[in-house]
């Protein structure tokens, strides 16, 4: 169980937020959304940072007035954060309505060598 995130990951991980939140504001909206995608792979083992950034992708979605994307984050809102906590969450999944909640997805290789020292048991089969 992961109850808080490392620091030495929160560190990336909040720099992947920073990137983002300095690619929305100069409405670089295609950057901005890769680096919410790969906060939500750095933070999806940890039930706060995880729905950390389904809030952010939700009020994305308002943003760019997407309703598939608002109604697809609404239920990993709710849902997301819980199955960090109990552990069943599809690795490398990118967290956006445009992809299945449940699948596992490969992860970028330089987020892998991020992650790897951080991760325990199972989820170290990165």
């Amino acid at each position: 169980m992961y109850l808080k995130m490392p620091r030495g990951l929160k560190t990336i991980y909040n720099q992947e937020l920073a990137a983002y939140r300095s690619y929305f504001t100069s409405n670089d909206l295609s950057r901005a959304w890769s680096q919410l995608e790969r906060a939500h792979i750095l933070g999806q083992p940890w039930a706060v940072e995880h729905t950390q950034v389904h809030w952010l992708m939700l009020k994305f979605g308002f943003k760019i007035m997407d309703w598939h994307e608002i109604l697809g984050q609404l239920p990993r809102l709710l849902v997301g954060g819980v199955k960090s906590f109990v552990g069943t969450i599809p690795m490398g999944n990118t967290g956006g309505a445009n992809v299945p909640p449940l699948r596992s997805m490969d992860i970028p290789q330089d987020l892998k060598l991020i992650m790897k020292p951080y991760l325990t048991g199972a989820r170290r089969k990165l």
